[in-house]
């Protein structure tokens, strides 16, 4: 062990799965890899193969567990936002697709749940939400 990482897949996800991204976000991750190539290519290190990490460590293995919270936190003090976890982002990102009109099982597919229940469970307050949302939509339907 001693500070040794340990990567295994998580408890309530499937591991080794492929998500569709947007456009731009894939535009971004593009440039990066261009980039990172070149980088990488200074210190001797082939980036080309299959498994390549997307953000590595300067010796192209996993950056620390922290980094990335290190990384939010700076762009947090800097531009004065309010505070949000890294984790943070992947409950606005499900209450985001919640709000846009996506349904539990493709909410559940897009944050890799085994089930739906599980996803139900994580996300009960923003499913009531809907569940009210909906309510008014057919209230406004029905004409009452």
């Amino acid at each position: 062990m001693h500070g040794e990482q340990i990567i295994q897949p998580l408890k309530t996800q499937k591991s080794n799965r492929c998500i569709i991204i947007d456009n731009q976000t894939l535009h971004y991750l593009r440039n990066w890899r261009l980039k990172q190539k070149q980088l990488f290519l200074t210190f001797g290190f082939n980036t080309f193969k299959k498994n390549q990490l997307i953000f590595a460590s300067s010796k192209n293995n996993y950056k620390s567990l922290n980094q990335p919270g290190k990384w939010l936190n700076k762009i947090i003090k800097d531009h004065g936002l309010k505070k949000i976890t890294v984790h943070g982002f992947r409950h606005s990102h499900s209450s985001a697709l919640f709000a846009a009109g996506a349904t539990i099982k493709e909410v559940q597919e897009r944050l890799g749940h085994e089930d739906a229940q599980t996803t139900m469970n994580i996300y009960t307050h923003v499913t009531s939400k809907q569940n009210k949302n909906a309510v008014k939509k057919l209230s406004s339907y029905l004409n009452f």
